[in-house]
């Protein structure tokens, strides 16, 4: 899509992500400054219990989501700051941008858009998630994003993928994949990605979309040689299994105006793996049995495997499973990029697997319940 000049402290364009019902605005800067966003009327600031926030590389504000889909545009402003002091702190004027912002369409079709496992490549999966050439109704970029964790610059290449196919001007939807917790800067993740209090599992609505975001954290056990005792991903995921039995008790899900139920995950952990991966098969299993008899999703949305097919419901996992990206190789060289684009009609979804040159490399059509 067409960029719009972007000001000079910004690293790419704002990001807008989808956090329970309301948006989490963040934007990637290069220099010291305060930051707000306006709605309506409505000022939104970047605070630390009520101290404006300089000194980090992303910003973040949080709003109503109701207040921008009504308000169709969104306006960052900043002050840059020349030296922050005790007394008479020095900055710059205000400065401000506007970015229009279109919300999840409530009538007709609507265009989603999934990505994972770009391991680091931005230009090939920009293009393919491109496809519906600034149309998008929602981008989701379900994990290793980037290959690790061990420089910080590597988070950026989440606001680049996410700039380059919305601008700031549609939703995203953000997972964690097992590789991004690898590394020296992998603690400071939650710094740059939408959370929920901290936490990396979350559920969204967006339109006649409900959506729940899950986190497997690493693929092998916490002991494993490979992580050097970096990891507590078991407790971790204890933690999460509170909330989804929360939420699937609470059954928000349910409401009559949702048309589609989406689950969003890395980790395929529906599928049975060999050994080291084959761990918290009972916590695996149990997951699945909320998800199949009470959530009930159409669409269960996942990466990890580096491959492009959908595995059909069965009378043990009654929904689609789609696994949706990878990198085409030559000589360990990325040659194309397929990631995967699902149209959502009322009774149905069209699921179509696309490469960097707006290609269908594969489609189906799945009939919604």
């Amino acid at each position: 899509m067409q960029q719009p000049q972007l000001p000079k402290e910004f690293v790419t364009s704002p990001a807008v992500f989808a956090v329970e019902d309301t948006y989490q605005i963040l934007l990637p800067v290069n220099t010291a400054l305060l930051f707000w966003v306006t709605i309506g009327g409505e000022t939104y600031y970047d605070h630390s219990n009520g101290i404006l926030r300089s000194d980090t590389r992303v910003h973040r504000v949080t709003v109503p989501m109701r207040a921008l889909d009504n308000a169709g545009e969104y306006t960052v402003c900043w002050r840059r700051i020349i030296e922050r002091k005790a007394y008479y702190t020095v900055t710059e004027e205000a400065q401000q941008y506007t970015c229009r912002f279109y919300p999840v369409r409530t009538e007709g079709t609507v265009k989603l858009y999934h990505l994972s496992d770009t391991h680091g490549e931005l230009t090939l999966a920009a293009q393919a998630g491109g496809y519906f050439n600034g149309d998008i109704d929602l981008l989701i970029l379900n994990g290793d994003i980037m290959d690790h964790s061990g420089e910080e610059d590597n988070f950026l290449l989440i606001f680049r993928l996410c700039s380059a196919i919305t601008g700031g001007e549609h939703p995203c939807v953000f997972a964690r994949g097992n590789h991004d917790l690898r590394g020296y800067y992998a603690e400071r993740l939650a710094d740059y990605t939408p959370t929920l209090n901290g936490k990396s599992y979350y559920n969204f609505r967006l339109g006649r979309i409900w959506g729940l975001v899950l986190d497997c954290g690493e693929d092998k056990a916490d002991g494993h040689e490979e992580y050097g005792h970096t990891v507590a991903c078991e407790a971790f995921r204890r933690e999460e299994n509170a909330f989804l039995e929360a939420i699937a008790e609470q059954k928000a899900y349910s409401a009559e105006d949702i048309q589609v139920r989406l689950v969003i995950v890395h980790t395929p952990f529906l599928t049975e793996l060999e050994e080291p991966y084959n761990i918290e098969t009972a916590l695996y299993r149990h997951w699945a049995e909320l998800l199949a008899k009470r959530i009930k999703p159409d669409l269960f949305l996942t990466g990890h495997l580096h491959e492009t097919r959908i595995m059909p419901a069965d009378d043990e996992r009654p929904f689609p499973v789609i696994i949706g990206s990878r990198a085409v190789k030559e000589y360990e060289a990325v040659q194309d990029f397929i990631g995967c684009a699902l149209t959502l009609q009322e009774k149905s979804v069209t699921v179509a697997f696309t490469d960097s040159a707006h290609r269908t490399v594969a489609q189906e059509e799945l009939t919604l319940s």
